[in-house]
């Protein structure tokens, strides 16, 4: 695969730690979006019209445990960053 990489600050990450550091922000994202729009559905202030476009048009659902895995993933990503960096 193609070392292309990009420095961020003093750290530098190839084309597939930029991948995985962009899905995981992403999914973060989503999650949030969706802890907002259930603390709005909760506290009435969504139409029935907007809560039915939503439920015609699903986000796909991301657990708690899927954002732990992801979490740990980017953490030995970094870990095997700054190994790899302080090679000779």
């Amino acid at each position: 695969m193609a070392q292309t990489q990009k420095k961020s600050g003093h750290k530098t990450y190839d084309v597939r730690d930029r991948l995985i550091l962009a899905l995981h922000a992403q999914l973060r994202a989503e999650r949030e979006t969706r802890e907002a729009m259930e603390w709005v559905i909760h506290n009435g202030g969504l139409s029935p019209e907007v809560l039915e476009a939503m439920a015609s048009d699903p986000i796909p659902v991301v657990t708690s445990q899927d954002m732990q895995t992801i979490d740990k993933s980017v953490e030995q990503l970094r870990l095997a960053s700054s190994r790899q960096g302080a090679r000779p």
